[in-house]
């Protein structure tokens, strides 16, 4: 299986594994995922989800190789990014979180990450763009030049960054992310449950006001960058691991 659940009490630890894909999402993934978090809103003895990748690598985000951006039903792509969910999901990031495993963490409520984590959204890279919430969800969680700098430039930033702009909430030894984040999951659980998830929905209702206007011009932008060559030859760039040649058309 590439997801795994365990119950922790309250508490649903998820966790991708698919370290030889450096957790890379492909439908097998999603479908883990879109289960897990549906088991967690449909069960009233669970009251908040911890999801985490490997000891090495949270997620490198989707797997070229298998097509771009695997939905779930309720949860949308990769079982996570459109979801409205009533319980808290804590991110618990070791090693890398990369493109869409990034845009992943940015669909949490709460981020933990060891100091060897690092953050990225590199999909100018490959002649593509974040299409699951990075272009408006980054630009939300930080600093907007960072956040352009992130989308443009498309190099990870160190975990310790983030934490200093508010995006990560703890910061860890290595090997220390999951363990710290179920203990902050279980500090939450000490709280009044319907009063978590009222409170969360308060703020997603808020927050999530302009997504409609995110999600459009996401698909105005990407419509662009699927009718050009640069896309189709940086996607098979990277699969043949090569440095791209662009053309600009």
């Amino acid at each position: 299986m590439s997801v795994t659940t365990e119950r922790r009490g309250r508490v649903l630890v998820v966790s991708i594994e698919r370290e030889a894909k450096r957790n890379a999402i492909d439908q097998e993934v999603t479908d883990g995922i879109e289960a897990a978090l549906n088991l967690l809103e449909d069960d009233p003895e669970l009251w908040i989800g911890v999801l985490t990748g490997t000891s090495t690598v949270f997620s490198a985000g989707t797997d070229l190789a298998a097509g771009l951006s695997p939905k779930g039903e309720r949860g949308g792509e990769y079982g996570i990014i459109r979801r409205r969910r009533a319980k808290p999901v804590i991110a618990a990031v070791e090693g890398f979180a990369l493109g869409g495993g990034f845009e992943v963490v940015l669909a949490c409520d709460l981020v933990v990450a060891s100091s060897a984590a690092r953050f990225g959204l590199p999909e100018v890279k490959r002649g593509l763009m974040a299409i699951c919430g990075g272009t408006f969800r980054a630009p939300r969680a930080l600093p907007l030049n960072v956040a352009k700098e992130m989308l443009l430039v498309g190099d990870p930033l160190p975990a310790e960054r983030l934490y200093h702009l508010g995006v990560v909430n703890r910061v860890t030894e290595p090997g220390q992310a999951l363990l710290a984040a179920v203990e902050l999951a279980e500090r939450i659980c000490t709280n009044g449950p319907v009063a978590v998830r009222a409170t969360l929905r308060a703020i997603e209702d808020v927050v999530a006001a302009d997504d409609e206007l995110g999600w459009s011009s996401t698909a105005a932008g990407f419509s662009a960058i699927t009718a050009s060559e640069d896309m189709k030859e940086g996607v098979t760039a990277f699969l043949s691991k090569r440095p791209p040649e662009w053309t600009g058309r």
